[in-house]
């Protein structure tokens, strides 16, 4: 796998900063950015005034846990603009979360956003091993939905070709890699496996395709599946982390020479990890919620964020920056079952420990009688035999009993019988009766 790193004069300043010079241009940013809130959005007035905090009571970067959360029914209750902190007028871009439910979450852009959002877009492909030069496809959605425009944006901004694709149409896809030889592929990584089994039922051979870097992100995903997709793909796997509440993809990226965890760009993004019951701060290493406060945005500057994403904070390795680790799971999708917390990426994990089973894989979840049951859906590998299936089938019962601690069915099906994602993977279908 070519892995490229940084040469000496490629990182900015900031990335190479002490610690003390980035504290300082955060709290300097941060007692900006609680101003702007105040002074502009309603909301934040209303609830700065409501926890007792005024912008000036941020004396230090400590202070900010003085400070009330927001969450994504703020959002939806100010439902379409009324947490935009400029005139409609200045607002060149609006994005939408796509909501399973309720009103979507919108989101706004400044000019000077659309700068902010596109620089820390090419800073993160650049730590993933991108340069000028460079053939990017970009099959994240284009749309509402940040993660195509943002990998598009950034990746101009670094100087690269940009192949357009969007999600869908698998056997383009591959048409396109194959006759345009990318050599970075944006994507979900749940969709790089469905383009791994396109090429192959077309006769090639993924480890032989052009692609030398895959930036994945949407998703969770875990140290197992970037195994198996460097190995089906002879590719070096990178994870990228956003949320358009807080800018979209390019908030945190982990970086070629370590693969250690995402450096978040902190020099835009101050991360705080908190407790999911409480709400109360963390130390650094431990694991929590993660929450973040935008430090640059004019349009929409969030304050406190609630990502639902657990995870921790990690001191810095290859920038000045602190990390946090691989997200593996969300405090809102964990499911309880008879009293035991379960998370998909956990399944996930001892799926991909069998060799006969594919990582394609739904978590069913029904209530025949008075107790949930959990049936996991898992396909069965490219040539596997239905015997080795069910032999596989029964030793990931077997592992989800012991290591998870969880009474599941495991139903495994014919390759191709779980239907495939064209963005993010439904890995939980929930049939329980509605109350």
């Amino acid at each position: 796998m070519p892995a490229k790193f940084p040469k000496p004069g490629e990182l900015e300043p900031i990335e190479r900063a002490s610690a003390d010079e980035l504290a300082a241009l955060q709290l300097a940013r941060l007692q900006l950015s609680l101003k702007h809130a105040y002074d502009n959005v309603p909301h934040y007035r209303s609830a700065f005034d409501s926890a007792g905090v005024q912008p000036e009571d941020c004396r230090t970067l400590i202070d900010l846990a003085r400070f009330p959360f927001t969450v994504k029914t703020d959002l939806r209750d100010n439902y379409p603009f009324g947490m935009f902190a400029v005139p409609r007028t200045e607002v060149v871009r609006i994005h939408a979360s796509s909501g399973t439910t309720g009103k979507p979450t919108v989101v706004g852009y400044t000019k000077n956003d659309i700068d902010t959002w596109a620089a820390v877009m090419a800073r993160s492909i650049r730590a993933a091993g991108g340069r000028a030069g460079d053939v990017i496809h970009v099959a994240y959605g284009y749309g509402l939905f940040t993660g195509g425009l943002g990998a598009h944006y950034g990746a101009e901004r670094l100087g690269a070709t940009v192949i357009p694709m969007s999600g869908g149409q698998t056997e383009k896809q591959v048409q396109l890699i194959n006759d345009f030889r990318p050599d970075i592929i944006m994507v979900t990584p749940s969709y790089m496996l469905a383009i791994a089994e396109e090429m192959e039922r077309q006769g090639l051979d993924p480890r032989r395709c052009s692609l030398s870097i895959g930036i994945f992100g949407a998703e969770p995903w875990t140290p197992t599946m970037r195994d198996a997709i460097e190995s089906r793909f002879d590719m070096d796997a990178i994870d990228i982390y956003g949320l358009s509440e807080v800018m979209g993809p390019g908030v945190a990226q982990e970086c070629i020479e370590t693969k250690d965890g995402l450096t978040v760009w902190e020099d835009h993004f101050y991360p705080e990890i908190v407790d999911p019951e409480t709400g109360a701060v963390l130390p650094e290493g431990a694991k929590g919620e993660l929450v973040f406060t935008s430090l640059t945005k004019e349009a929409l500057p969030i304050i406190r964020y609630r990502t639902r994403d657990l995870t921790r904070l990690l001191p810095p390795t290859a920038r000045s920056m602190r990390r946090i680790e691989k997200i593996t799971g969300r405090s809102d999708d964990m499911l309880i079952i008879r009293g035991v917390n379960v998370f998909p990426t956990q399944i996930e994990e001892l799926i991909l420990q069998q060799a006969a089973l594919a990582p394609h894989y739904q978590l069913e979840i029904t209530r025949p009688r008075n107790l949930d049951e959990l049936t996991v859906l898992v396909e069965c590998a490219t040539g596997a035999g239905s015997a080795d299936g069910d032999a596989a089938g029964a030793a990931l019962a077997q592992l989800i009993k012991s290591l998870v601690g969880v009474t599941a069915a495991v139903r495994v099906v014919q390759c191709g019988g779980i239907e495939r994602s064209l963005g993010k993977a439904k890995r939980i279908v929930d049939k329980r009766p509605k109350s």
